[in-house]
């Protein structure tokens, strides 16, 4: 796993290199020599401390020793001499295997100041490991500042993650592994490390795992520490024939065929190969695989061959299709995969699971949405393959993964309380019941196993496990009932069909709903005539909520009231709920903009891009708390009151103005002559202030500042004050403390002398330069006249408008805690559980 101390290091080593290797390619060259350079010198090191005989820098070329080349004492110039001919020297090493020489054939220094080396050299000396995974690291990290892992969807594997996949699928020493998108080969020398546990005398249980402590927790140790005393000759030739990786790319290839060496492999077997696209090695097969795919197809798009069993041009896709065809009978995979092949709905998708469930799946595990930063926030699951599991079971086990044992913001600091150790343990004794055809039940906090039939009741084969959670109805004192069973969803056009063509209806566009707020005002109306059959129907009292994002997670639903003649047709991306006797329609708009309903929704959503969609099934079949008629409406009731005391402290936050009486004697200036523009460059560019915590972030999207909690470089800092004003929204913003630009299209203002960049401020607010389209260009608002007053002057205006702001900041205040009293009113009865009455007493 990436840590700040290695990426602060490579960071610094750019930024020593920078002045000499402008160009980014040549830098990251020139740090990987050199972490190999010292690298080598310390696996000598390690070998001599166990007893062993250094291999790399013997003879003649001990003299190169990285030791050596760093020692005190050395001048800058002796060590621009020594470390320039090593690098040219190294690939005659007959020390080094032919691949390591390779790496050097080419290496040269691209320029001749010593301090320059000097400074860099000793920040790699400043890196220490005993093993390739660190290196590794470093590596992957030159390569996401480049922005090639990212473009190609290509996110480095957490350490702890590629142990937790590995045990699970327990590869032997007798077995094929393959990996056929390998990168740095992390998930080889994971299962290599696997095989030697179990084959080493001393170890704590059979299937290499310490039964002791926090596996978050564990030191990261090196395969090397595993003597595996147990193997004979003969298996350790069989290890470095079948352990096996494929990759389309030759930076990656290289660096997988040093790390397979320095952890035993003298021929590794790693190839450049491009799996989606070649035929070449379609008929061999593997026991175990390993893999954590490619999720993005890259721009010029994929040309797979036409052997796949599912047809598409997504290598996500195509990678799960390939991995699971080139199984062995028996044979075992865990598999990286992002949302979409758990839930996206194009017919590629939804083959590929239905291929997975009925031949291949045994389980899917649920992972936090930041177990990949800081490459990336992306939401990932685990499949796993068994085919012995998908033959004798009926069954497929889900579990969901909230604690990895780190955090997930940007840094993964390590926390206690991983539930890895718990899943793999509950998995591994499931899956041995379901080959010998058990596997019905999955007595587990973490998760539950569906039958194959159901997953694939209504032809989606969904995987999302949330859809399948069991519900035990009983421990409510509320009873929940499905929506499907309360409402009608989606009333059939034909209740209006025979009214005359010019009934004026009302027509209500997306818009039209607010977000979070239960009223709203259609803004046309049409004759019954005018309107097509693409449009959704409803009438007075329907519940109206939005399926598509990003109008669903923004809250976007609302209760149809004093509807022309009664009746309203809008937007197709419209569930119509239309209650029944026993549920209020308030009651029913409530629950469905209830977290509880969100939370369960959103993974479920199906589409592509940017219009995914709640389906329709999930709303039908969520239940819901029903409480009596009257208990209904005193809870609507006391929620209607409190949410007219919000709609009051919204109306003065969305009308307040700040207003500036202008005096005719004050003169004026274009704004442009007032104030100095921040430029973009300074931000990226200056390290005036570093700190970790809570650093505030600008978003045009938002007034106010946002929290960010980060390590962050290069936080601008305000000196007198800055105003932020936004392209798009016109946000304008005083600030008088550190801060990090976090959108495009937000122009920063530093107020010259005379002018209170508060006051300045104000003014812009008061007056906003009018829109042009949807966005006010800042190169019409520079020509802005600013009315300007004495300073003295500016100074009281501003005093007047912040009592003011104090006042407007107030109302959101109480927005908050009367959104929270809302939220308790329903969750009085959302969560009330039956109280067992023995074991109160």
């Amino acid at each position: 796993m990436l840590d700040s101390d290695t990426k602060r290091r490579i960071d610094t080593c750019r930024d020593i290199l920078v002045g000499k290797v402008p160009d980014p390619k040549s830098q990251v060259e020139q740090i990987t020599i050199a972490l190999i350079y010292k690298f080598m010198d310390d696996m000598d090191a390690e070998t001599i401390d166990l007893g062993g005989t250094p291999t790399f820098f013997t003879k003649e070329f001990e003299r190169y020793r990285w030791a050596k080349l760093v020692a005190p004492g050395v001048s800058g110039q002796e060590m621009l001499n020594t470390y320039s001919e090593a690098l040219t020297k190294m690939v005659e090493n007959e020390g080094l295997p032919k691949l390591f020489r390779d790496i050097f054939r080419n290496a040269y220094l691209p320029y001749r100041d010593p301090e320059t080396l000097r400074a860099f050299l000793r920040e790699i000396n400043s890196f220490t490991y005993d093993h390739s995974e660190k290196l590794g690291d470093a590596f992957e990290y030159l390569l996401s500042v480049l922005g090639s892992q990212g473009d190609a969807g290509q996110f480095r594997t957490p350490r702890h993650i590629i142990d937790f996949m590995v045990e699970i699928i327990d590869p032997k020493k007798t077995e094929v592994i393959l990996d056929p998108a390998c990168g740095t080969a992390g998930f080889l020398i994971s299962a290599f490390k696997h095989i030697l546990k179990q084959n080493s005398t001393g170890v704590v249980n059979g299937n290499g795992s310490s039964t002791e402590g926090d596996a978050a927790e564990q030191a990261l140790e090196s395969p090397m520490r595993y003597p595996g005393d147990m193997l004979q000759p003969e298996d350790r030739a069989r290890l470095s024939r079948n352990i096996k990786g494929y990759d389309i790319s030759p930076d990656m290839v290289r660096l997988s065929l040093v790390n397979l060496y320095l952890h035993g492999f003298a021929d590794p077997k790693v190839e450049e190969y491009d799996t989606l696209t070649s035929e070449d090695k379609w008929t061999e097969t593997a026991d175990v695989i390993l893999a954590n795919p490619p999720f993005m197809s890259p721009k010029g798009g994929i040309k797979p061959h036409t052997k796949f069993q599912v047809q598409s041009k997504r290598s996500e896709v195509l990678f799960v299709d390939y991995i699971a065809e080139h199984l062995t009978p028996n044979g075992r995979a865990a598999i990286v995969v992002p949302e979409g092949i758990i839930f996206q709905s194009q017919s590629a998708y939804v083959a590929l699971r239905k291929m997975l469930v009925e031949n291949h799946l045994a389980a899917v595990i649920s992972l936090p949405a930041g177990v990949f930063n800081p490459y990336s926030g992306v939401k990932t699951s685990i499949l796993i393959l068994d085919r012995a599991v998908a033959k004798a079971s009926k069954h497929v086990a889900f579990f969901k993964v909230e604690n990895d044992g780190f955090q997930l913001g940007a840094q993964r600091k390590a926390q206690k309380g991983s539930q890895l150790p718990k899943v793999k343990a509950e998995l591994t004794a499931w899956m041995q019941a379901a080959r010998g055809g058990a596997g019905e039940e999955l007595e587990s906090v973490f998760g539950y196993s569906v039958e194959r039939k159901v997953i694939g009741e209504d032809g989606e084969f969904n995987l999302s496990g949330e859809r399948y959670r069991p519900e035990n109805d009983d421990q409510f004192e509320i009873p929940r009932v499905p929506i499907g069973e309360i409402c009608t969803l989606n009333p059939p056009k034909r209740e209006v069909r025979d009214l005359p063509s010019d009934t004026v209806v009302s027509f209500v566009p997306m818009a039209d709903l607010r977000e979070w707020d239960i009223s709203f005002r259609p803004s046309e109306t049409k004759a019954l005539g005018e309107v097509g059959n693409s449009y959704t129907y409803f009438a007075d009292n329907d519940v109206l909520l939005a399926k598509v994002t990003p109008c669903f997670e923004n809250g976007k639903a609302g209760i149809a009231k004093d509807l022309e003649s009664g009746i309203g047709f809008g937007s197709s991306e419209f569930y119509v709920l239309r209650t029944g006797e026993e549920v209020l329609p308030e009651w029913v708009y409530r629950c469905v903009t209830h977290e509880a309903f969100r939370a369960q929704a959103i993974p479920q959503m199906t589409g592509t891009g940017g219009l995914q969609r709640v389906p329709r099934t999930f709303v039908e079949r969520f239940k819901i708390p029903l409480p009596p008629i009257e208990v209904q409406r005193e809870i609507v009731a006391e929620i209607d009151g409190y949410q007219r005391v919000i709609d009051g402290a919204r109306a003065v936050i969305e009308n307040y103005r700040p207003h500036i009486p202008i005096d005719p004697e004050w003169g004026s200036d274009k704004l442009k002559n007032l104030i100095d523009t921040v430029t973009p460059p300074l931000k990226l560019q200056t390290e005036a202030y570093k700190a970790e915590g809570e650093i505030p972030i600008i978003d045009q999207s938002k007034e106010l500042i946002a929290a960010w909690t980060n390590e962050v470089q290069g936080a601008i800092q305000p000196g007198k004050g800055l105003v932020i004003f936004g392209d798009h929204t016109c946000v304008v913003k005083f600030v008088d403390q550190p801060f990090v630009q976090g959108a495009d299209g937000i122009k920063i203002l530093k107020a010259k002398d005379g002018v209170l960049p508060r006051y300045l401020a104000y003014f812009l607010r008061a007056y906003p330069l009018p829109q042009d389209g949807y966005r006010r260009h800042f190169s019409k608002l520079k020509e802005w006249d600013i009315r300007l007053p004495s300073s003295d002057e500016q100074d009281e205006i501003v005093k007047e408008l912040d009592a003011e702001q104090v006042i407007v900041d107030g109302n959101r205040d109480l927005i908050a805690r009367f959104e929270k009293k809302i939220d308790a009113a329903i969750n009085r009865v959302w969560g009330e559980a039956k109280v067992d009455e023995e074991a109160a007493a």
